[in-house]
This record gives C-alpha cells, sequence and structure tokens, in this order.
C-alpha cells in the first residue's frame, strides 16, 4: 500500500527500497541469476509491479521466474495471498508479503511493497527496488530469455532512456501519486502543473515518432504504458488529474492503444483489479469505497494507426508466444 506521507508543503514523499540487492548474471552479488530459485510478488492493480509482469512477459522469462499475484484488495498487513487456495501463496507457503519482509529483516516496521523478488530456498525478500528489477530483468537474466526476445534496453540507448525515465518518473509516473495524495492546494496545484506539462512535452515528441527512445519498444516504453493505461480508470477523476483523460490527447491515447494491442501488452492488464484497489483501499480519498461503474473500456481495441511513423515493436526480436491474461 502507498503510503500517505506528505511534508510540511503539503508535498507526497513517496519512500525509499529498502531491499536493493541486484540479482546478477555472475553471482558476485551472492545473488546469482539461477531459474528457479526466485519469485516475483506482485499486484496487477500496481503500476510499478506492472511493468516487472510485462517485461518478465516479454523477455520470456515465465519459466525462469515464477509469478505470485496477490489480492488488489489489501488489509492492514498489506499484501496478501488470499486469490490462492487457503489464502497461501503455493510456493512460499506464507499468507503476507511481509512475512518475506520479516524472515530478511526481523526488524523491519516499513511499508511492505510490490514488486518484490523473494528467495523461493529461505523465504526472504532479495529486493523491492522497482526501477532496477526490470534493467536486471534484461541486463542480467540475458542468457535466459527466450528466444527472439526483444532488448529493452538497448546499450547504445540507455542515456536517452535514462533521461527520459528520470523526467516521466518525476512527473507522470510520480507525478499523479503528488497531485493525488497532496495535502495543500499549493502542492496539488503544483504537481498537476507539473505533470500536464510534461504530458505535453510527451505528446509533442511523440507526434511524430512511434517510440519514445529509437524505433522499438524499449523500457521507457513500458514506464509510461502503466501510469497512462490507468489514467482515465483511476488518475483522472480518483487523484484529480483532470485537465483532460487520456482519451481526449489523440497522439498519447493512440500511443497508448498502439501499445495496449502489442502481443504481451493486454494480458498483463487488469482493469478490475487496478479499480478495486484505488478505490476501495486508498479510502483516505475515496470514504465510501464505492468503485466507479465506468469508463468505457472498449476503445482501448480501436485502431489507433500509428503503424505510418515506422518502427517495429520488437525491433530484430519477436512477439511472446504466450498472450494471454493472467490470473
Amino acid at each position: 500500500m502507498t503510503k500517505l506521507t506528505t511534508n510540511d508543503a503539503g508535498e507526497f514523499v513517496r519512500g525509499g527500497n529498502r531491499f536493493d540487492a541486484r540479482i546478477t548474471a555472475d553471482g558476485s552479488s551472492t545473488w546469482p541469476a539461477e531459474p528457479g530459485r526466485y519469485r516475483l510478488v506482485v499486484s496487477l492493480a500496481c503500476p510499478w509491479a506492472s511493468r516487472a509482469v510485462l517485461v518478465r512477459r516479454l523477455l520470456g522469462l515465465e519459466d525462469a521466474i515464477s509469478l505470485a499475484v496477490a489480492d488488489p484488495i489489501q488489509d492492514e498487513r498489506s499484501w496478501r495471498f488470499t486469490l490462492d487456495s487457503e489464502g497461501r501463496d503455493p510456493i512460499l507457503g506464507i499468507e503476507f508479503l511481509a512475512e518475506a519482509y520479516a524472515a530478511a529483516d526481523p526488524g523491519y516496521d516499513g511499508g511492505v511493497s510490490v514488486p518484490a523478488v523473494v528467495d523461493v530456498p529461505t523465504g526472504q525478500v532479495v529486493t523491492n527496488d522497482y526501477p532496477r528489477i526490470t534493467l536486471d530483468f534484461s541486463t542480467e537474466w540475458r542468457a535466459h530469455h527466450r528466444s527472439g526476445a526483444p532488448d529493452l534496453y538497448p546499450e547504445a540507448w540507455r542515456d536517452e532512456i535514462d533521461e527520459v525515465n528520470e523526467l516521466v518518473f518525476r512527473d507522470v509516473n510520480n507525478g499523479v501519486y503528488r497531485a493525488g495524495f497532496a495535502s495543500s492546494q499549493e502542492a496539488y496545484e503544483r504537481a498537476y502543473r507539473e505533470l500536464f506539462e510534461r504530458l505535453d512535452w510527451l505528446t509533442s515528441r511523440l507526434a511524430a515518432r512511434r517510440y519514445l527512445v529509437g524505433d522499438h519498444i524499449t523500457e521507457a516504453d513500458i514506464r509510461l504504458f502503466t501510469t497512462l493505461v490507468r489514467f482515465d480508470p483511476v488518475y483522472h477523476g480518483h487523484f484529480k488529474c483532470n485537465r483532460e483523460k487520456l482519451a481526449e490527447n489523440p497522439v498519447l491515447w493512440a500511443y497508448a492503444r498502439d501499445l495496449y494491442q502489442t502481443p504481451g501488452f493486454a494480458g498483463t492488464v487488469n482493469f478490475d483489479h487496478i479499480k478495486r484497489h484505488y478505490y476501495q483501499v486508498l479510502h483516505q480519498l475515496n470514504p465510501s469505497r464505492i468503485v466507479p461503474a465506468g469508463p468505457d473500456l472498449s476503445g482501448w481495441t480501436e485502431p489507433h494507426g500509428r503503424e505510418a511513423l515506422g518502427g517495429t515493436p520488437f525491433g530484430d526480436g519477436t512477439p511472446p508466444p504466450d498472450v494471454s491474461a493472467l490470473p
């Protein structure tokens, strides 16, 4: 659960990631990239976790790293495995993700976040460092990628990807939270302004190019997509990011639909989990816990026309073979 922490100016302050160990190809970090050893714990409601689900699927790491999907509705102990038989994760044998955090640090009393990569033999969280998890999937797990996996973090483009990611994180990925969780009018209006200034910048950037960096999908597109796909169902109304809907921005709406319709993307999106989590868990913002009936989601499958801008989704790679929906 995102903790609603604000500073004296009423600005939302996102906490850091307590567990930041690296899982590396050569094992020099003490955590080797070993197929079958780790379990990725996610919520399909969470944009940060959805990045990891999507990258895992595009790279074909399903057989190397197993997946646990938490209930989108949390209680006081945060993420729970009530979607599984008897309310326990079948691999880790725990009822709450907090138990894996405690296994790693018995004295830990901070927030319990997803995504988290858990070491199955010890039951300990290895990392909840969501920006690094997906980059390591692309680089440190390369030996276990499927044949034809795309390069989501090409070495030649990394500086530009990192630069774009930093701007998008500050103003968009985290910007919607800065607006929604602000506790003063001034902090809200500042976050609102910076969010839409960055969306205007993204609109200009994407008007004549299909993807954010280079000529195929990269980590930058994935990080933006998981926020855009939640924009109209949640952030526009619930977080008061209401200058315009995504569906009212022709460029970004077409861009988001292009990605959604790319093999591998739509199956990782669960609008039911997204809406129920935000509207029923963040009851500080929605005391009634009523989940809105809208918006109409049928437009996500309408033609987008962005093929005319060139590029191909996976570059020299191929689509993932399994594009079915997750639980």
